[in-house]
């Protein structure tokens, strides 16, 4: 799909925001057309994440951390602490539809670029302002934190274990969905009423609106959910993994009688049907260490790509256990690579995971961009600052422009 074509084309926006959450709305309407300018903090060289690096990466500016939602931006370097910096930031919301700020309440006001603030320049702007715990708790929002007060991390993890995290920063992108419906409404709305608006959405909120049932089997069933492993505790077997003769691993996402009749044909097992322990699915789950170690056996009688060819051919929820090699292996995975139309040497995974038709995904989009790469463009281009100011705010390090 051409650049032509893409529905947020003549959006702008202005990204106060770093790390994780914010930076994926930012990328998400990047990949839509919008053109989005990531204001970076001269003081700390730009984005955290940008040193966030594992021991193989190359020596630059551009981690794999920052480069999973930093595609196609621009990167303004400066500090708004300043006067002149605090003032080009007034003047780009003078041109933009949507700030995306990630400050703890109060910061905001105290630097001067608040919704009140921003909005009296321009009222048709969208401010939509990411925290940990709202605005009335100014403790940072840190998504290792926040999953355990959530009751994710107590969840999760074998049933003789400790409490595990999960090795995706979920908070964050569960935040970041969030926000993003909330700023695609408020777009809806300002066509009809030639307005703006603020967006409150924080960490703990998503956090917790995303515990679905694990929350209502305490709310409605007085049961607090325990580490069950990858087992579902109101299915079985539904998330269970079984390990195979050639010492892989399948996982199974029984969740009707059929499939349960089914799988017991595939292993070739009818007594594990016929067995009254195992009749109906209110049987299983309360045999269910007894079915799952029949199961056991079962499967390591079966080499695992074989298994699974049989079991999709009756339609049996499974699939195998991917490491991540594997996962960009898999035709799904490998359509939604990004790629790097500059030579780079970068790759990513898109952030928008849809099709706008049966053609294909969106556009190809710029790579991550390097630490105020695109300073000199926004102030010329933007606000027509002239080589000589901008040459003299650099030379007072209210600005970064790399050369």
């Amino acid at each position: 799909m051409s650049s032509n074509n893409l529905p947020l084309k003549n959006i702008k926006i202005l990204e106060l925001a770093s790390v994780l959450a914010g930076p994926s709305v930012g990328m998400f309407f990047a990949e839509l057309g919008a053109t989005v300018i990531k204001v970076e903090n001269l003081v700390t060289n730009g984005d955290v994440t940008r040193n966030w690096k594992l021991p193989t990466e190359a020596d630059d500016d551009i981690s794999g951390y920052f480069s999973s939602v930093n595609w196609g931006k621009l990167s303004l370097a400066i500090d708004i602490t300043r006067p002149e910096g605090l003032e080009i930031i007034h003047k780009l919301t003078t041109q933009c539809d949507i700030v995306l700020a990630s400050y703890k309440p109060g910061d905001d006001k105290k630097l001067k670029v608040d919704y009140e603030t921003l909005s009296a320049l321009n009222p048709e702007l969208i401010y939509a302002h990411l925290t940990g715990y709202g605005l009335n708790n100014p403790r940072p929002g840190f998504d290792a934190i926040i999953q355990a007060e959530a009751g994710f991390t107590y969840m999760n993890g074998e049933a003789d274990s400790m409490p595990v995290k999960m090795p995706v920063a979920l908070m964050d992108v569960l935040a970041a969905h969030h926000l993003k419906e909330a700023i695609l409404i408020s777009l809806l709305k300002r066509i009809n009423t030639g307005r703006g608006e603020y967006i409150d959405v924080s960490l703990i909120r998503s956090g917790i609106a995303s515990l679905v049932n694990q929350a209502t089997n305490w709310l409605v069933g007085n049961s607090i959910p325990e580490r069950l492993g990858s087992d579902h505790p109101n299915i079985v077997p539904y998330g269970t993994l079984f390990k195979t003769a050639d010492n892989k691993e399948i996982v199974l996402a029984v969740g009707t009688e059929k499939h349960f009749h089914d799988l017991c044909a595939v292993l070739d097992a009818p007594e594990l049907f016929n067995d009254l322990r195992f009749k109906t699915n209110k049987d299983r789950v309360n045999h269910k260490e007894a079915l799952k170690e029949l199961l056991r056996k079962k499967f390591l009688l079966h080499e695992r790509d074989a298994m699974l060819e049989k079991l999709n051919a009756k339609r049996i929820p499974a699939g195998s256990v991917n490491n991540m090699k594997e996962v960009f292996e898999t035709d799904e995975a490998k359509e939604m690579l990004l790629q790097d139309t500059i030579n780079r040497g970068i790759t990513g995974v898109r952030s928008v995971a849809f099709r706008f038709n049966r053609n294909g995904l969106v556009n190809n989009i710029l790579p991550p961009p390097h630490y105020g790469d695109s300073t000199t463009e926004v102030l010329s281009s933007w606000l027509g600052f002239k080589e000589q100011y901008i040459n003299d705010l650099i030379e007072k390090q209210v600005i970064y422009a790399k050369k």
